[in-house]
């Protein structure tokens, strides 16, 4: 009897032995194989892009020496392009450009759908040429880019341009080939729609909040 109740525990040992030797052994396969998968999956390196690359003779806005440059790729016929212009690109300049912390470079992306935005592009950079890039920029915002060239060119007269100059640039098409460069350079670091922005070096993409944009350009300021 004694001897049939020892081989009775010492079969229940020997089970509980083996049960936990399984257990730990499979746990630590488990264990193993996650690590394995973890390092399968490994996470992708944020891609950092040449600024002097991406900035040809386009005008600054703010301090060229600026620790934060901000290249943006826009449309002016883009409603996207348009909400970052009314609703975020103020705040940016009140907190950053004004300051002196950021300059901002703007590039031309004009989509091949939208009717007017190429013509926009060279009117923009055709008043570049008689230093006022920018309040063409922000009259195309403002007033919209319905009416084509016709618009453009009344919007030169009212920012008192040249006539003259101004409309052979436009009319010639002078200025197709330098708002061609700007696409292929967006293209080439990664733009694939409007806006997007570049910020020292790091895409941003689409017409985020304000919030957003502090927080790229706080993040670059302590870099």
């Amino acid at each position: 009897m004694k001897t049939k109740r020892l081989w009775m525990t010492t079969s229940i040992i020997l089970f509980i032995l083996l049960l936990i030797s399984v257990f730990t052994g499979g746990f630590k396969t488990y264990l193993l194989a996650d690590e394995t998968q973890q390092e399968a999956v490994p996470k992708p390196p944020i891609e950092q892009i040449n600024l002097q690359d991406l900035i040809d003779d386009d005008t600054v806005k703010g301090d060229p020496n600026a620790p934060v440059t901000i290249v943006e790729w826009s449309d002016f016929e883009c409603p996207f392009c348009e909400r970052f212009y009314q609703q975020t690109l103020g705040l940016i300049e009140k907190e950053y450009i004004d300051t002196g912390k950021v300059n901002m470079v703007y590039r031309d992306f004009p989509l091949s759908f939208h009717e007017n935005a190429q013509k926009a592009a060279e009117a923009a950079e055709c008043a570049g040429e008689q230093g006022k890039f920018w309040e063409m920029h922000d009259s195309l915002f403002e007033n919209g880019v319905e009416g084509g060239v016709r618009s453009f060119k009344k919007f030169a007269k009212d920012l008192d341009l040249n006539d003259a100059e101004f409309n052979e640039c436009l009319d010639s098409g002078k200025m197709e080939s330098e708002v061609k460069k700007d696409m292929v350079d967006g293209q080439n670091a990664g733009v694939k729609g409007t806006p997007a922005f570049i910020i020292n070096g790091k895409l941003l993409s689409g017409a985020q909040p304000f919030s957003v944009f502090k927080q790229a350009i706080d993040e670059a300021l302590t870099e």
